[in-house]
Parts: C-alpha cells; structure tokens; sequence
C-alpha cells in the first residue's frame, strides 16, 4: 500500500505506532516495523539518554526494518535533558523522529543536519502550519477522540483530518479514534496519507503491558474513558477508572495540579501496567477502545487493517459508480 509516507518512510503499509509513555519499547516497536509499519520507540520512558541508547541498539537487534524514535516536549520546573536525548537519536543513527508537545523547531536544525525525517505531532491546524513552517517533514494531526492530550479545541478527526489536509503542504497521518480498516479507509479518503493509532497497539501480544489492562480495553466500550485536567487547560483522556474519577471529583471542587499529583503521577501509572491493576494509577487510552474486541500479534493486526481498509474503499467505490 503505497502513499507518500509510506515512501517518504521507507515502509511497506502507512501505519505508525504512536510513541507511549511506558509502552513504547524495543518488543513493540520491533514487532510493528517487522510487520510493515513504523515501530517508534519512546525516548523518554528510557531513563537517561544512555539507557535510549541500549534501547534503540536492541531494537536493532530484532528488526532490521525502519523504526523510529518519539521525542516528547513537555514544559517543566525540571525538564528532562532534551538535548542529550537528541545527542543519543542522532548518534545512534536513527532516520525517523516522532515529535510531540511542544514545538520542536530549537531541534528541527539538528534533526535536518542529521537527515533525519521529522514527523510532528499536533491538535491543531494553527500548530501545524507552524510546525510546517519550522521544517517538519509529516504532520500527525491528532483528533479530540485521541488518548493522551488532545488539545483544547475539542475538534474532532472528522474535521480537524480535512482540514489540515487542505491547509497543509506537506503530508498528513491522521491520529486518534483509529483502530480498524474503516477508520483507515476513511482517514485515506479524508486526505490522509496514513494512519497512526495508540491505543490499538497497546492491546496488541507484543505491548510490554499486563494482561488484565489489555483484557480491560477490550471489554471496554467508547463511554469507558474520561478526560482529566479539564480545568488546568492541559486536558488528558485517559481509561474512567476509580482514579480518573476521582481527579474529577477533586477538580470540580477547586483542586489545582499540587493537590491531584499524587494520584497521577508517572511511576503510578508504570506500575498499573507492569502489574494489571487497573485502579491503581492513570491509564492513558482513546475512545477506540470501543472498537477494540481481541488482542492480536501486531502482524495479524496490521494485515488485517490493510485487508478491511482495501475492501471498505473498495465498497465505497462500487457504491460511488452505481
């Protein structure tokens, strides 16, 4: 299946796995390029620049298939050392860089002078023609159905997919609500020239995840996230359980950051997915999880995707000529 970031990447099919927190790692990421996606692994749940380094040469030990790296850039008291982790990217050899967050322009020179393609991704069109203009080679627009932050537009795929394809130059992956071969199907006719998913990957045999939060997705329906920190402007959907709940239970009342920290914080949330306790942290998912039903291979899921998507836009075609 052939598109412009297909080629641009290097990859058999148009799919790439979003970069999690947690979950994005050698085992996964190995799996989905082999597959003939585009793995990314997670810089930032590496703990230092030379723990990424390990990571990426073991990931280059089970695949001989492109892959990339996801550089999250967050605002912090105590940011993480950004440009070490960039240092380990760029001398590790890696061609692929998934960016999020923040802009990255302070890095795209470094990046470009590496030849390395950047693909940016963001929840707005005003963000992406910015991340356009600074030099991003992809822009992965990323819908309010989205796990993670999805920005605080509230615009949902059906729109914000369009209408980043009409404002934009360069290529656009859609993101977020995507999971099967229809929600492939409709990103391409929607101007798409791929598609990445999150959350599908996480209930995959390979996501260094337990099985009972897999188990959990799949039995869950598309009512079954909730969005956090609504009220600081800096909004997550995540999985509803006891913990999301009572974040916004504790915001409705006034609480600010300091007073929810306790409950969300990042080692929590490792813990729940290394240990399957489900209410024992923050577990970050999209509304697709209603449209999750099984946890297959990454290879069974990606030859699926691109089976069901050929035959969707097949139908529509036959539909389109009656």
């Amino acid at each position: 299946m052939k598109t412009i970031v297909s080629e641009m990447l290097g990859i058999r099919y148009p799919i790439v796995q979003g970069g999690m927190q947690w979950v994005g790692t050698a085992e996964l990421a190995a799996a989905v390029s082999n597959a003939g996606g585009l793995g990314i692994l997670t810089a930032l749940t590496q703990p230092t620049p030379d723990d990424l380094r390990r990571e990426i040469a073991r990931c280059r030990e089970m695949t001989q298939q492109p892959f990339g790296v996801n550089l999250t850039i967050l605002p912090a008291i105590k940011p993480p050392p950004y440009a070490e982790y960039l240092d380990a990217i760029i001398d590790s050899g890696v061609t692929i860089v998934e960016t999020a967050g923040s802009s990255p322009k302070e890095f795209l020179a470094r990046l470009k002078a590496a030849n390395i393609k950047v693909l940016h991704k963001c929840t707005s069109v005003r963000h992406a023609l910015s991340a356009q203009k600074h030099g991003v080679d992809i822009v992965s627009i990323d819908g309010f159905e989205c796990a993670g932050h999805p920005g605080e537009d509230d615009i949902p795929a059906l729109i914000l997919i369009p209408a980043a394809v009409r404002a934009l130059k360069i290529p656009v992956i859609a993101s977020g609500g995507i999971g099967d071969g229809r929600g492939m199907a409709a990103a391409l006719a929607l101007g798409a020239q791929g598609i990445n998913m999150g959350t599908r990957f996480v209930c995959t045999k390979e996501a260094p995840v337990h099985n009972q939060i897999k188990q959990t997705l799949v039995a869950a329906s598309e009512n079954d996230t909730a969005l956090i920190f609504r009220t600081m402007r800096n909004t997550a959907r995540v999985y509803k359980n006891s913990i999301a709940s009572e974040v916004i239970s504790m915001e409705r009342q006034g609480a600010n950051f300091d007073a929810v920290r306790h409950l969300v914080t990042g080692a929590r949330g490792k813990e729940a997915l290394r240990t399957g306790s489900i209410n024992n942290g923050i577990i970050t998912a999209g509304m697709v999880i209603g449209l999750i039903d099984d946890v297959p291979s990454c290879a069974e899921l990606i030859e699926r995707i691109v089976s069901d998507c050929r035959s969707h836009l097949a139908a529509a075609v036959r539909l389109a000529s009656m």
